[in-house]
């Protein structure tokens, strides 16, 4: 997910309406925005203003001219004044209170219980919730504009989302001329000027451009980059306000909507296997917020004969395939848990939010080699089976052969007893029916054959793990 520029600032109203402040304004705009808190006691604090701070001062060197003092900090573009009542001043002075009301500067009463960091603090904390909630928003907007793009017509699936989202008006130019419009309606001099606006992004120039009218925020996005100076596609938008999201899910959509208008290779569905590269193969964040909570389930698919994934795509309900010609196997992304297709062997990760993509397709990958194994037309990854489901059976008793091969059957059934009984000689002894003395013997033997540390608790974790898969594989 594309990373949100710094929250709007927090609106003087809201800072007056938390009770616990007990804050009043007494003169200057209701509507003045707070971008951050500066306390300071300097007869003039505007050169450490960086302009939209509330100045938080208990008047100590106010001096006798609050005109001046009132004209400095407009100059420096400051929010409001917080003016702490005592231990220096009884009341806000009248008279400046009065320089407030001329030049238009919000001043606020700050009663003595309430110190400065408890102000400060709740101005972080409105600034947090207000970036919380715009990163929720983000996050739902780029999971509905994924599962757009899904879509049997994706394109306008994905237009109609974000005019939506925006609550604007979304225009999508091509190359060849061709216009695709979705959302509200707009004035004619914004319409007008979002036409104008389309034909800004593109080469050599740059890739966006913004614009205003009447009232309007305007925006463009070139969809890819031609190397020469011809037009590519465009996306315009226009919406009445701009939030501090927006751009990321412009961004967002503009990325599907080059990926689906791209020049498709005959039969290969190029969009959708270069979305379905984008989620597997790219960050774990932007898959989980791209397709939501699922559950997903990423399919591997090896045919039985001729190769033609577009049906296969089809009966499992998706457009999410990455089907490249140099890799025999298919990689698909679905909802829920497919069943068995006929003239595919598929392998299917356990169903999920998907986010961690890299971990499914491994799953799968793990899940078609045993249905292979196995000939078998489906196999499932399996959480509840433990390390076994990350290994291959047939590579598992390989290994086993391999490691075990220096013991004989008593050997390694005496091995297998011990480890059963956690080093116990005692019970090792009743369980095979020998005296305690033939265990020690029979162990020391075993770390000398295997060359091992039997007291290291990752050696005997490894040998455990062969003996298992030697056994289930019965004698040779």
């Amino acid at each position: 997910m594309a990373e949100l520029p710094p929250s709007d600032p927090v609106a003087l109203a809201a800072l007056l309406a938390v009770p616990e402040l007990g804050l009043r304004r007494l003169a200057g705009p209701a509507d003045a925005d707070v971008h951050g808190v500066h306390a300071s006691e300097m007869a003039d604090p505007s050169p450490y203003l960086l302009g939209g701070e509330l100045l938080l001062t208990a008047g100590a060197e106010l001096g006798g001219d609050p005109e001046a003092y009132v004209a400095r900090l407009v100059a420096a573009g400051a929010a409001g004044l917080g003016f702490g009542v005592a231990p220096v001043h009884e009341e806000v002075p009248a008279g400046l209170v009065a320089a407030c009301a001329r030049q238009g500067l919000a001043l606020l009463e700050v009663p003595q219980p309430t110190p400065f960091t408890a102000v400060a603090r709740t101005v972080w904390r409105l600034m947090a919730e207000a970036r919380t909630r715009e990163l929720r928003r983000v996050a739902e907007a780029q999971q509905s504009l994924a599962a757009a793009a899904s879509r049997p017509d994706p394109v306008p699936a994905v237009l109609a989302r974000l005019a939506a989202v925006l609550h604007g008006h979304v225009l999508l130019t091509a190359p060849d001329g061709g216009r695709r419009t979705a959302g509200r309606a707009v004035p004619d001099e914004v319409a007008a000027a979002l036409d104008a606006l389309t034909g800004r992004p593109a080469a050599p120039g740059p890739a966006t451009a913004t614009d205003t009218r009447a009232g309007w925020q305007l925006s463009a996005y070139a969809l890819g980059r031609p190397a020469d100076d011809a037009r590519g596609a465009v996306l315009a938008l226009a919406a009445p306000a701009r939030a501090p999201g927006d751009h990321a899910l412009a961004s967002a959509a503009a990325v599907l909507l080059a990926l689906l208008t791209a020049p498709r290779a005959a039969g290969a569905g190029a969009e959708g296997a270069a979305l379905t590269r984008l989620l597997l193969d790219g960050s774990p964040a932007e898959a989980a917020a791209a397709l939501g909570p699922g559950p997903w389930t990423v399919v591997h698919a090896l045919p039985a004969g001729v190769r033609d994934p577009a049906p296969l795509a089809a009966a499992l309900g998706t457009a999410l395939m990455d089907a490249e010609a140099a890799r025999p196997v298919v990689r698909l992304i679905v909802a829920g848990e497919p069943g068995p297709q006929p003239g595919w062997t598929l392998g299917l990760s356990a169903p999920s939010a998907l986010a961690e993509p890299a971990v499914a397709d491994a799953q799968a990958a793990r899940a078609l080699r045993r249905a292979r194994g196995a000939r078998t037309a489906l196999a499932r990854h399996s959480a509840g089976a433990g390390i076994d489901a990350l290994v291959d059976g047939a590579e598992a008793r390989a290994h086993a052969a391999a490691v075990l091969a220096p013991l004989g059957p008593d050997l390694a059934e005496t091995l297998r007893t011990w480890l059963a009984q956690h080093g116990s000689w005692d019970r090792t002894a009743t369980a095979l029916g020998v005296h305690r003395n033939t265990v020690r013997q029979r162990i020391a033997r075993c770390a000398a054959l295997l060359g091992a540390d039997l007291d290291d608790p990752d050696v005997r974790m490894e040998l455990w793990f062969a003996l298992r898969h030697a056994e289930a594989a019965g004698p040779s």
